[in-house]
């Protein structure tokens, strides 16, 4: 196992560095990253950027948008939040099991005297208040499993930054973002600064894992991360895209994640589609979308289009009857 020290908050290159470890450091079963970002708002990798982010207040306050390669929700981060990420080489079923990869951090709290438990789909909580999302992608046997830990994060931005939907606040029961989450260092009995407990969180795998090493990227691997960062990261169309024209739009919500389609129907055929969300899956959701151009749109025949799929690889946790549902009324 190996670790790297990664001392950038440049949003763009610290994506491109973790998948650069997950799809190019082939030799190592597993990789522990840290890391913190810039003023930023990381998207999931199916979602709508512009409907999840509040583009002016984003605009004026110079922060910047990247999308992850790995499925989930939008997160805000700025210089007090901790980003952890843990590569490894796991069989196909294990993806999406979340709650074993935190482990590290629910112990590196307890150890400071707080009580933290794996809740939900993907989350981390302290008395009901989250502090941590979790999100992961598969590829060849490898899980890249990532959080973001709000530690001292200003959560006025955090609320002003992001758009949170409607029925994710009315499925909580809670009234606003700031109801529904909390800061680590408010929960501790004694303050310690974030590099303090990115330092702790490191220690902590060390001990677990006695045999782990630094892994030092070498001059030609961070040219190659360099490149990426620019031809994709900091790419415009990769964080922004661009949806089809459309007339008909539909959203729903499963308790493994939220489906929208963006869908332009001529002549009751599906000429165009586009799927956003913040759901989980190994494959990417353009091959769903390729089977369902040309087709009807009826329930019945977007049904049939989906059985030519394993739909279980594009939606984790959701069945075919379910996004056909979701397509159509």
């Amino acid at each position: 196992m190996k670790y790297i020290i990664n001392n950038s908050n440049d949003t763009a290159y610290n994506i491109a560095l973790e998948e650069f470890a997950f799809k190019q450091i082939l030799d190592e079963d597993m990789i522990f990253l840290l890391w913190i970002n810039k003023p930023s708002i990381i998207v999931g990798r199916h979602q709508n950027t512009i409907e999840e982010i509040n583009r002016d207040f984003v605009r004026e306050n110079g922060i910047e948008v990247v999308r992850r390669i790995s499925g989930g929700g939008a997160v805000y981060h700025d210089y007090n939040n901790l980003n952890y990420t843990i590569i490894s080489k796991e069989s196909e079923d294990k993806a999406f099991d979340f709650k074993s990869f935190s482990t590290p951090v629910i112990k590196t709290l307890e150890e400071l005297g707080v009580k933290a438990e794996f809740t939900g789909r993907n989350d981390l909580e302290i008395d009901g208040k989250k502090f941590c999302g979790n999100a992961q992608a598969y590829i060849n046997g490898r899980i890249m499993h990532h959080g973001c830990l709000l530690f001292d994060v200003d959560l006025s931005v955090l609320s002003k930054a992001l758009k949170v939907s409607k029925d994710k606040i009315e499925s909580k029961g809670v009234k606003s973002v700031r109801a529904r989450v909390t800061n680590i260092i408010d929960e501790l009995p004694e303050k310690i600064t974030v590099e303090e407990f990115r330092d702790l969180l490191l220690d902590y795998m060390k001990k677990e894992y006695p045999q782990m090493t630094e892994y030092v990227l070498s001059n030609e691997e961070i040219a190659q991360i360099k490149e990426n960062k620019a031809k994709k990261f900091a790419n415009w169309d990769w964080n922004y895209g661009k949806s089809p024209d459309y007339n008909i739009k539909r959203g729903t919500k499963f308790p493994s994640g939220k489906v929208e389609i963006y869908a332009n129907v001529v002549n009751s055929k599906i000429e165009d589609i586009k799927i956003y969300g913040d759901f989980f899956g190994i494959e990417d959701v353009a091959a769903v979308e390729d089977v369902l151009r040309g087709q009807k749109y009826e329930r019945e025949d977007v049904l049939a289009a989906l059985e030519q799929i394993d739909i279980s690889r594009y939606f984790a946790g959701i069945s075919k009857e379910e996004i056909a549902q979701a397509i159509v009324e």
